[in-house]
């Protein structure tokens, strides 16, 4: 897909107005202050963006992948820490949404879609990130409820989010591990269940990233995703592949932003008795920045597009999330570059992208990581 239609163009810029209205201007006073963006947050539940990835018929938008791309996108370039609110919402959306149970879809996907109710993702552990199968929570069957044991780190959305999709081992000892892997949907008052402590973080401010203790909390056995044990794993790595649009999305959103910085100092800027946009060397630099930033955007739409025609995209999903980042990386360092030492001052934007660039390397799997699932990937279809 290379070109987005006529609704997308039309949601592309009502987005892009709410940036430039509430976003930009206040990005850089709020990301320094560590303030959370109450405000911000308000005026996306008005405008329908946290029920993105909530069927029309819970009261969702049902947004197509390619435009949920277009909002990740457009919302980073502006400040990503805003994204990283509605990502992993909109991630915690999609499990409900894909693998829910009637009943619990009708618990949670209404109030989710207002954004009444927010929702995250509850993966990573201290000791267990990219092996994800080496969780060391565990949900025991005790009647009707589980009681669930365990810590959690690295949860964005943690202190709001209502239910937060968990993932536990409900039966340890199976083999594959996998097949004893589940996802509860645990509700903030839960007893048992707390947020223990916020982590501090080199960029990504804004949303809280959070560690959370659960210490026997009673989960009522309703709350098991789907109703059937053991499907735990197949059901986050599904829900994963919008994240990593969602991800690439958001690299294609910084690199932008660091595009068009240095587009603009290079105007501002003079040495030697012109504007240094007109030397060589920084030319080369913009060139290179504006081609790899729409490779990005375009590989991002590529496999959103595939996504949204049903097709198998884990390969797809993580190229583009694995490139796009890298971009996102290599622009925010080029753009610091061209800035000189005004690059290095909080003055300027673009040190902001520079330390918010690292996470998107690092999130729904590290790009290492994701080498290795493209080329597994590419040789089972060769099969």
């Amino acid at each position: 897909m290379f070109e987005l239609n006529d609704e997308q163009n039309q949601f592309r810029e009502n987005v892009r107005r709410f940036v430039e209205r509430d976003i930009r201007p206040v990005a850089r006073d709020m990301e320094q202050a560590g303030s959370y963006p109450e405000k911000i947050v308000d005026t996306m539940k008005d405008m329908g963006l946290f029920g993105m990835t909530v069927p029309t018929q819970f009261g969702g938008l049902g947004l197509d992948s390619v435009s949920l791309a277009v909002v990740f996108e457009e919302i980073a370039r502006g400040w990503m820490g805003i994204a990283g609110i509605l990502g992993s919402h909109s991630v915690g959306c999609r499990l409900v949404s894909m693998f829910g149970t009637d009943e619990q879809k009708h618990r949670y996907l209404p109030a989710l879609a207002t954004g009444e109710r927010r929702t995250g993702l509850g993966l990573t552990e201290p000791d267990a990130g990219s092996d994800l199968q080496g969780i060391s929570t565990r949900a025991r069957k005790d009647g009707d409820h589980y009681i669930v044991t365990g810590r959690k780190s690295w949860i964005t959305n943690a202190r709001h989010a209502d239910p937060l999709p968990v993932l536990v081992k409900t039966d340890p000892e199976a083999n594959p591990r996998h097949r004893g892997m589940s996802v509860l949907l645990i509700d903030r008052d839960t007893p048992g269940f707390e947020v223990v402590r916020d982590l501090g973080k080199l960029g990504y401010k804004g949303p809280e990233t959070c560690e959370l203790v659960l210490d026997e909390a009673r989960v009522p056995a309703d709350r098991l995703l789907g109703g059937t044990e053991g499907h735990g794993l197949q059901q986050v790595l599904s829900a994963l592949e919008i994240g990593r649009i969602n991800v690439a999305a958001r690299s294609v959103g910084v690199a932008q932003a660091a595009l068009d910085a240095a587009r603009a100092y290079a105007r501002q800027r003079h040495a030697f008795g012109k504007p240094i946009g007109a030397f060589q060397a920084i030319q080369l630099k913009l060139a290179n920045l504006a081609t790899e930033t729409q490779a990005a955007r375009l590989l991002t739409w590529w496999a959103a597009d595939r996504l949204d025609r049903g097709e198998r995209a884990d390969v797809e999903t993580g190229m583009a999330k694995m490139f796009a980042s890298e971009v996102a990386l290599q622009s925010s360092l080029e753009s610091m570059r061209i800035h000189g030492a005004y690059g290095y001052s909080t003055e300027y934007e673009v040190e902001r992208l520079y330390r918010d660039a690292p996470l998107m390397a690092i999130g729904e799997g590290t790009n290492d990581i994701l080498r290795m699932v493209i080329a597994r990937g590419l040789e089972s279809r060769e099969q």
